[in-house]
């Protein structure tokens, strides 16, 4: 089997709830979303998904996918789709770092291996330990008040994780998590995330004024020395998201006893097949992990069902489902939630039907 063509195609989700607001006042109300469709010359189709949380979350700019993709998509014709090592590892002598642009191509790949071999990609991932899991709300940020009401109505559909998002002046942070933990459950799960938003410390007085509610803090710094700062001032178990980049870091930082949870984002680390590297690894460290990606529709919601699916319940943490925030959905089959919960797949490869005629035309095609 080869590749013989990889097509782009460019979408825009507008947000169901208008506004996504997270640390140093940065926010989104819309997305621009990249979908890459690769063709293989025994007409099995892949398809992949990479949507970044704006400019300003990450070093992922959606408008620069088209050029990345142009840059590497010409070295993958004619190259076996099944060998996904071999793609990777092409991928990565002619684009250094850029791991979002790789991402969708990783992704496809795994829904022809899957298609390819009659098999769900949870199974190829390793099994499916579950068919089902319990899905993360996040709370975007607002007053205090108003983010108790909007834990109130997801509460009401079945949600028991609540991410909120913080990172902003720490009096009117702490109301924020204050007036959240009020309406706390038994079995709820409460994650204050800061985005990187906080200063050490800032994040120490939030922590220490925090301390006797039942909240995880994550990611509440720019850096990992600074996190490590926070640590040693607070028992509040602690996520990390952003700095977590790759397998070295995912390493360091446990080596360091700097997180009791982990963040791994399959765009981030470049596809499945760099986060399950991640997923392994922390299920041999006894790391409880956050297992999701930036943003996305349909297609990356699927992908995301999969990996969660074939990851270890006992460390699982939470994931979400994205394509409930969006105005747009390109397939009908997708995983929707239902009770705060995500079914996975259980068709071959992604399992799930795009309608092309959605997708509209390519905006670059390669062959």
């Amino acid at each position: 089997m080869r590749i013989k063509q990889i097509d782009l195609f460019q979408l825009n989700y507008k947000l169901l709830d208008e506004k996504y607001s997270w640390s140093r006042g940065n926010y989104v109300e819309s997305f621009l979303t990249n979908i890459v469709k690769i063709t293989t010359d025994e007409n099995i189709i892949g398809f992949g998904e990479v949507c970044t949380l704006g400019s300003a979350y990450l070093p992922a700019f959606a408008k620069g996918v088209p050029s990345g993709l142009e840059e590497i998509g010409k070295h993958l014709i004619g190259k076996n789709p099944l060998e996904i090592k071999l793609i990777n590892q092409i991928m990565d002598l002619h684009l250094l770092g850029h791991n979002y642009i790789k991402s969708p191509i990783d992704v496809a790949c795994w829904d022809i291996l899957g298609k390819a071999s009659n098999q769900p990609i949870c199974t190829l991932l390793g099994g499916r330990m579950v068919d089902e899991f319990p899905l993360y709300r996040a709370i975007p940020q607002r007053s205090p008040q108003e983010m108790n009401e909007d834990v109130l109505k997801y509460q009401s559909e079945g949600y028991t994780k609540f991410q909120l998002k913080v990172g902003g002046e720490p009096d009117v942070d702490i109301q924020r998590i204050k007036k959240v933990a009020e309406v706390m459950r038994p079995g709820d799960v409460l994650i204050a995330d800061s985005n990187t938003g906080w200063t050490a410390a800032g994040a120490i007085r939030i922590a220490n004024s925090c301390s006797d509610l039942d909240v995880y803090i994550e990611q509440p710094c720019l850096t990992l020395n600074e996190c490590l700062t926070v640590r040693e001032h607070t028992n509040l178990p602690m996520v990390l998201d952003e700095i977590i980049v790759g397998i070295h870091e995912l390493v360091e930082a446990n080596k360091s006893r700097a997180m009791d949870v982990v963040n791994i984002k399959i765009s981030r680390v470049g596809g499945l097949t760099k986060a399950k590297q991640m997923r392994d690894y922390c299920e041999s460290a006894g790391i409880m992990m956050t297992l999701e990606d930036s943003w996305g529709g349909d297609i990356a919601t699927a992908a995301i069902a999969h990996f969660v699916g074939s990851t270890r319940p006992d460390y699982y943490f939470s994931s979400t489902d994205f394509n409930s925030y969006n105005d747009v959905s390109v397939s009908t089959n997708a995983p929707r939630r239902k009770n705060g919960r995500l079914a996975v797949p259980t068709s071959h490869g992604l399992g799930i039907d795009v309608d092309e005629k959605i997708l509209g035309l390519p905006i670059l095609t390669i062959k």
